[in-house]
Parts: C-alpha cells; sequence; structure tokens
C-alpha cells in the first residue's frame, strides 16, 4: 500500500496486519515505532558511519537492513525469512540499490543461524513471526546460546517481542537471554510497560556494557517516546520465571483484537 503523505514510501500488510514500512526515496526513514527503537541500537553499535556485519532472523520488506546500508555503507548483512514468495514479492515491487551488500536467503531462521560461521556477526536481530506469533523454537535457551555463538566478543542481540502486563513473555525471554548474557536491556513504549495496552518490546543483549545513557536519550527525545529499562527494573520482569528449555517451549501470546491491524 502507498504513503500518500511520503513519495514511493510503502506499507506491507501481511493478512490485514502491517508488516512492515520502507521509504525507498530515504531508507533511513523509519515508521514503525519498535524499528526506530531498534535503530537507535544499531546506530549505538559503532562508530557513526563504520560498518557492521549484521544478521537479520526474519526479512520482511527488509526495512532494518536498508536502514544499515544507507547509515553505514559497505556493510555486510545477511537475512533468513522462510517466507520465499514474500521474498521474491519484495525483491520485485521494493527492490534493493545496487551494491547494498544485501543477501537474503529463503530459509528457517533457527537453522540459518546455527548454520552460520562463529563470531561472524557484530549484530544479531530477532523479527520473525509466523502469523502473530514468534515461533517457540526462537524462544529457547539453546537459541540464545546459538545468537551468542555467532555474535563477535563485543555484539548485540536485538529482538522484537510483543506482550502486555505482566510480561508473561517477555519475562521468560529476559530469563532465557539473562543465563547468556551479561547485559540486558529493554525499550518500550511507557502506555506498554504500564499495562495499558498490549505492544512491541525491543530486548537488546550484549556480553559487553550497553551504552544505556545515550539510548536513553535517544528513545526519550524520539518522535515515540519510549523507556529504557535495566537493571532492578529488569529483575522484577524475570522474578520467578526460569530459562526457556526446549522441551518447554511456546509461541509468543496472540495478540488481543485490533492490536495490529490497518484501520
Amino acid at each position: 500500500m502507498p504513503d500518500i503523505d511520503r513519495e514511493d514510501a510503502w506499507l506491507l500488510t501481511l493478512d490485514g496486519a502491517p508488516q512492515s514500512y520502507v521509504d525507498l526515496r530515504d531508507p533511513s526513514h523509519l515508521e514503525f515505532e519498535y524499528a526506530r527503537r531498534m535503530a537507535h541500537v544499531l546506530d549505538l553499535a559503532a562508530e557513526p558511519g563504520h560498518p557492521l556485519d549484521v544478521l537479520h532472523l526474519g526479512g520482511g520488506a527488509l526495512t532494518l537492513p536498508r536502514y544499515v546500508t544507507a547509515t553505514r555503507p559497505g556493510s555486510r548483512q545477511r537475512v533468513a525469512d522462510t517466507d520465499e514468495a514474500l521474498l521474491a514479492f519484495v525483491e520485485e515491487h521494493l527492490p534493493l540499490p545496487p551494491g547494498s551488500g544485501i543477501a537474503a536467503e529463503p530459509q528457517d531462521a533457527r537453522a540459518f543461524l546455527d548454520h552460520s560461521p562463529a563470531g561472524s556477526a557484530d549484530v544479531v536481530i530477532g523479527d520473525v513471526y509466523g502469523g502473530v506469533h514468534v515461533p517457540a523454537h526462537l524462544t529457547t535457551l539453546s537459541y540464545a546460546r546459538s545468537v551468542e555463538r555467532v555474535l563477535r566478543p563485543h555484539g548485540v542481540y536485538l529482538v522484537n517481542l510483543a506482550d502486555s502486563a505482566p510480561f508473561p513473555f517477555v519475562g521468560s525471554q529476559l530469563a532465557t537471554l539473562g543465563a547468556v548474557f551479561g547485559h540486558l536491556a529493554l525499550v518500550a513504549e511507557p502506555a506498554v510497560l504500564r499495562g495499558r495496552r498490549f505492544g512491541n518490546t525491543v530486548v537488546v543483549a550484549s556480553h559487553e556494557e550497553l551504552p544505556l545513557g545515550e539510548l536513553v536519550r535517544r528513545a526519550a527525545s524520539d518522535v515515540f517516546p519510549a523507556r529504557v529499562e535495566y537493571g532492578p527494573a529488569l529483575d522484577q520482569l524475570t522474578r520467578g520465571r526460569a530459562p526457556v528449555e526446549d522441551a518447554d517451549a511456546v509461541p509468543s501470546p496472540e495478540p488481543p483484537d485490533g492490536a495490529f491491524t490497518v484501520g
């Protein structure tokens, strides 16, 4: 669907739900709130303009890969998405610029991750939804360890998770990632954190200390302001929750009717 307010900008929907937004003339323009929050972390992952090696689990319309190409020329990016027809549709209607450095493959995200070389990525991004759910096999301790294996020692993992208070799913994911990574943060809209609505949260995980001060500033001053939670605030979300083993894994929760729809 074209954006009538921006020339050559497009909204991709799947089964009536907004899935991706792309501005072909200005890939640095991000319309979705969670994508902007992920971009803040990407901006802080290295010196401005420094190329990154990024592994994207979930492709959609390749919004974030395009953003990285625009803001960090020379970056090498690999994308896995199980929906081969969707990737072909995007390639036809929303083509990548020449020399983008983006390679998209129709593969299961977990298989793609497990077969990626150790220490090959500066950033791994998880944004995989089978319909409206994060698949169960992308929520486990073994999955988190596979992410850690692929990341370089300074690397960062970013994942988009939808939930609502008291955040049983996000809390279990924080416990799972906290069993593998030494530093965690969560970025979300205040209304979501206060339990007023179901919505997206972005979880950030790394072995190295995160640039929390600058991340807090960017999130708070964004067009769509967000809060960054870390330390004791995250301890409350994970209290009583154990890391998710393969045998106990379940998909992310069902969104309420109307939570993610096009009007």
